[in-house]
């Protein structure tokens, strides 16, 4: 009989040989449960006018948890994507079949290989298979139709647009301006009560002001400093202005001594008793404010009586102006007018200043002060930059690139002993008048369509005009480049001492050469700029990411 610690024994010795093998043929049957992905591509037609477009679809046939994506962008160069339209999805059971419809062009004539495109399935890259789709051209009638040559390149007149609308934002600017100038310092602002008051001649103002402060509550609050001192005040303002006596600072005896020369001296006709009961109101004044003394009521009302018939009298006792004092005073309050006047004007120079000083200073630092700078003196390379950009091809085999300004076609003849070499060559170019920027495409046919590009050649011939106008201490560097498409190249760029018709002396400049080519034709693309131009900087690189060629001739 076998015991329990033998059979516990042989299973384990057996779950220990042959589970291991049972969870792998689990696993293999589980991978071969997930069917492959199915790709499949077709065209609706291989042969197209110019202009026409083709369908290209794409199936894939996966599980439903997988993650497909489809070919995005100009990926089907020579072909030109005109749209790629939305997936469509079935599903049935545990499968899904994606379908992925692009329409693509070609506006020259010829053969094209529509290149194998990359579709990724989780994670792993599928291939499809290359299609070649031909391009008729448009047959034209050419014995009924009459032909005609080229027409030359005519410049066009640029729109007035930009231009009325920098108008018309100056004038609202002006305007503006104009409307602020006039309500803070021309329009005539409607007087205030304190300065109704104070335009008064001295003797209405003074009798105005007791009547205020008889209807004060200063006595009813207890407030007999501030009454006393209001009081004082007012008769030594109106003596100051009226009798022209240093009454404000003066104390009160020599106050007091100054109405007295004056009244010996007959300028002032005041009586004795007059000038005894405004000394006894001014001392009873400095009791009240230096020795807190505190008379009655009725007493510092009967003061301001007094001080209110003392102004009346010493208004009375006053010798009537000559003609000459009139024409003085009239020229005083000329020249205060024009006094005020011109602070006002200067006080609204002074707002607009400030204004447009904190107006540059928030833009500033919002957008820097050198591109304020630049906006509003204006900068030839910025304007270039803001402008309306111009894409379009340029020779043959074409060179595609987006430009802040057409290029225009430039008459090239060629040495008699290029000619053994180069059939044709079609050069574009466009020279900023101020500064170093510029930029030209160049097409290049060989007499023999097997012969290869020499770009190290031409490399050396760019730089040999480069020194022929007038360029110095030029650095060269090269990598290769490639085209959004995915067409390679050579890039060559640098820096140097470049030299410029309208600059006496040479500028540090940068250079790029952007040069491709097949058998039987090369193309290159030129740029030219100052190193320190962030604007023409930028203008570059768009240029260079926008550049399109052709693989094929």
């Amino acid at each position: 009989m076998i015991n329990d610690k033998y059979l516990l024994k042989i299973s384990f010795s057996f779950y220990k040989r042959y589970v291991p093998v049972l969870v792998f043929l689990s696993c293999l049957l589980q991978l071969s449960a997930q069917e492959k992905p199915i790709l499949q591509t077709s065209v609706d037609t291989t042969s197209i006018k110019i202009g026409e477009q083709v369908q290209w679809t794409v199936t894939v046939e996966v599980d439903t948890t997988a993650q497909v994506i489809f070919p995005e962008g100009q990926t089907f160069s020579p072909l030109e994507t005109v749209e790629a339209f939305a997936t469509d999805t079935t599903r049935k059971k545990d499968r899904l079949t994606l379908q992925k419809i692009y329409a693509l062009t070609q506006f020259d004539s010829g053969a094209y290989k529509l290149p194998s495109q990359r579709i990724e399935i989780n994670g792993t890259g599928y291939m499809t298979d290359s299609m070649l789709i031909n391009v008729a051209t448009v047959p034209v009638d050419t014995l009924n139709q009459k032909m005609y040559d080229i027409k030359p390149i005519i410049n066009v007149e640029k729109s007035n647009t930009e231009i009325l609308k920098f108008i018309l934002y100056g004038i609202l600017i002006l305007l503006l301006l104009g409307g602020m100038f006039y309500w803070f310092v021309l329009r005539k602002k409607p007087l205030t009560e304190e300065e109704k008051v104070a335009l008064l001649p001295p003797y209405d103002r003074a009798i105005l002001e007791l009547k205020r402060l008889e209807n004060s509550k200063y006595l009813i609050q207890d407030e007999y400093k501030e009454y006393y001192s209001e009081l004082t005040t007012i008769v030594r303002s109106y003596l100051e202005e009226d009798v022209h006596v240093t009454a404000l600072e003066s104390t009160t005896g020599q106050l007091i001594e100054k109405l007295e020369l004056l009244k010996d001296a007959g300028e002032l006709n005041l009586d004795d008793d007059t000038i005894k009961q405004f000394q006894q109101i001014l001392q009873t004044a400095d009791l009240v404010k230096f020795a807190r003394n505190k008379p009655s009521t009725q007493v510092a009302e009967q003061d301001r009586k007094l001080v209110e018939q003392i102004v009346e009298k010493t208004h009375e006792a006053l010798p009537e102006p000559t003609e000459e004092e009139l024409l003085e005073q009239a020229e005083y309050q000329e020249e205060l007018e024009r006094k005020q006047k011109k602070k006002k004007i200067i006080l609204g120079i002074a707002s607009l200043v400030a204004l447009l000083l904190v107006a540059t200073t928030i833009a500033g630092i919002k957008f820097g002060f050198g591109y304020v700078k630049d906006t509003v003196l204006g900068h030839p390379t910025m304007e270039l930059l803001e402008g309306d950009w111009v894409r379009s091809s340029y020779g043959f085999p074409p060179i595609e690139l987006e430009t802040p300004e057409v290029m225009v076609r430039q008459e090239v003849k060629l040495p008699p002993e290029a000619k053994a070499a180069i059939a044709d060559i079609q050069a574009f170019t466009y020279s900023s008048q101020i500064g170093l920027f510029s930029v030209a495409a160049t097409s290049i046919t060989l007499n023999d369509p097997n012969a290869e590009p020499d770009f190290d050649k031409t490399i050396e011939q760019i730089l040999s005009n480069f020194e022929a106008q007038g360029a110095k201490n030029i650095i060269t560097k090269q990598e290769e480049f490639s085209t959004i498409s995915g067409v390679t190249g050579v890039k060559v760029f640098g820096s140097g001492k470049f030299s410029t018709p309208k600059v006496t002396e040479s500028l540090d400049g940068k250079y790029t050469v952007l040069l491709f080519g097949g058998k039987g034709f090369q193309q290159y693309v030129i740029l030219t700029w100052l190193e320190d131009d962030d604007y023409a900087q930028e203008i570059v690189d768009r240029i260079l990411a926008s550049v399109e060629v052709k693989t094929e001739v």
